[in-house]
């Protein structure tokens, strides 16, 4: 009985893997809940939200595993350790973990002389690699040791599951990773630098099982002489009967050879999620319906015409369960031509081929045919949980009061044929509520789930709406009511 007593704590606490807070206090509840907490607080402790400079318990504890004869030199040159490090520990923490995260070891270590903490990381990281007998997540951003030379490297990096890396890191780790490493299944690059780095290919090129790619540019100079993007394009090429997961945000958009992207995209025939957040307006139509993905769930597009989306969708196998577009769209005329039509039939296009959907951005504009389409939607999707909505104007003529027209309109049509499901709705651009059509609305969402909602208008911080707004959160039929930022307005 203790054991399936400890056997359900396990299951429980797993639940709250990532809620540091919530985890530190269970460990001090008794003897069993501490050790039934701290493989799983340990298995991953760089990933909490926590000021990793200021907790001198973490540099104390990884510290304690060091020889004495390091810990007498490192004291000769100066550095001394927390009494704690000098004490047995009550468990072999470094036991269970699973991961290293080189930019937080580097964070933890309270020393300044450049050469001695060079010398302790390699330390810490010969612990660490010494400990962890079974890898998974590496995360090894700004890293300065090779790391894959360290004894017994192979046994623990060869388990590898999870890594994160940067392209300013020196090509050789790569390549020495590449030796070892051959069974990542999640891969993620940070572009950081306009210098094109070789090891990323010959990296891809070791995987057997890759599943998820990402790449980010995050460097803020496109001075490239290569270009940056075209070897690990081919290198994906060759896993496109694995690959599931596919994220990627090109800033080089201008010097970049778009061809190659085109033809490689529709080669990953089984992606369950794409996720392009960047300038695809480049795609011409026929492009896009040679996009099929039939076990496609999570679809993100920015920088797109509302029609493009539409053939992914239709050529789908019906399991989409996230549709997020037009985060980066900054005027009318990038959702194209014809909106009215097109945006109708996009909307058709959800009603017949996402019956599982979840999350969804609808852009559309205020008609009468429109809103009808709109409530068929809602009445098909009754897995919906949350809705980014747009209505767009594109007469000049428009007036607030035929906004307020819109918006009252709308909230009939949510009320008529929300799914139960839903929880949260997001309105961008030109959804104004009067404070009369709001009230409406908010009493006869009365009964059903608490609702949240966030908009980016600032007529609702006026003191009529704030007083409404707190009086049906008090009676629980909102859960929150934010004005925020257009940025801030999206997943």
């Amino acid at each position: 009985m203790s054991q399936l007593n400890k056997d359900v704590l396990f299951l429980l606490f797993e639940e709250l893997r990532d809620d540091s807070k919530s985890l530190f206090s269970c460990l001090l509840v008794n003897k069993l809940w501490c050790e039934t907490v701290i493989p799983i607080l340990w298995r991953n402790p760089w990933c909490y939200d926590i000021d990793y400079e200021s907790k001198s318990y973490l540099f104390a504890i990884i510290a304690s595993y060091l020889s004495v004869e390091t810990k007498e030199f490192l004291l000769r040159q100066g550095i001394n350790f927390p009494s704690i490090s000098y004490q047995s520990l009550l468990f072999d923490y470094l036991s269970f973990c699973r991961s290293i995260n080189v930019t937080i070891i580097n964070n933890i270590i309270p020393i300044e002389s450049p050469h001695n903490q060079f010398y302790l990381q390699q330390e810490f990281y010969n612990i660490l690699i010494t400990s962890c007998t079974e890898l998974k997540y590496l995360d090894m951003r700004s890293i300065n040791h090779q790391i894959f030379y360290i004894p017994k490297a192979k046994a623990c990096l060869e388990t590898l599951y999870e890594l994160k890396c940067d392209t300013s890191v020196d090509p050789i780790y790569f390549y020495g990773l590449a030796r070892i490493c051959q069974n990542i299944q999640k891969l993620v690059i940070i572009n950081d630098t306009i210098k094109v780095n070789h090891g990323i290919a010959k990296l891809i090129e070791a995987q057997e099982n890759l599943k998820n790619f990402e790449w980010e540019d995050e460097f803020y100079d496109d001075d490239f002489i290569e270009d940056p993007y075209e070897e690990t394009l081919l290198a994906l090429k060759d896993k496109a009967d694995i690959l599931i997961h596919l994220k990627i945000f090109f800033k080089y958009i201008e010097g970049f050879d778009h061809t190659l992207l085109q033809e490689i995209l529709p080669k990953f025939y089984k992606l369950k999620t794409l996720i392009l957040k960047n300038d695809f307006t480049y795609f011409n139509e026929n492009q896009f319906k040679m996009l099929v993905y039939h076990d496609i769930e999570i679809l993100h597009i920015d920088y797109i015409t509302i029609n493009m989306p539409s053939y992914i969708i239709e050529n789908s196998g019906g399991h989409l369960k996230e549709i997020i577009l037009f985060e980066n769209c900054e005027y009318y005329e990038d959702f194209g031509d014809n909106f009215n039509e097109v945006s109708l039939k996009f909307i058709q296009k959800i009603c017949e081929h996402c019956p599982s959907i979840e999350y969804l951005t609808l852009a559309f504009a205020p008609t009468d045919e429109h809103f009808t389409e709109f409530k068929k939607l809602l009445k098909v999707c009754q897995k919906l949980k949350s809705l980014l909505l747009m209505i767009l104007n594109f007469d000049e003529n428009e007036t607030t009061e035929n906004f307020m027209e819109n918006g009252a309109e709308l909230l009939k049509a949510l009320i008529r044929s929300a799914p139960t499901n839903l929880r949260e709705i997001r309105f961008f651009d030109d959804f104004k509520f009067s404070l009369d059509a709001l009230e409406e609305f908010l009493k006869q969402w009365e009964g059903r789930p608490a609702l949240s909602i966030l908009t980016i208008d600032q007529i609702y911080r006026g003191e009529d709406y704030k007083r409404l707004i707190n009086k049906f959160k008090n009676d629980g039929v909102i859960i929150d009511f934010r004005v925020v930022s257009g940025f801030e307005i999206y997943y």
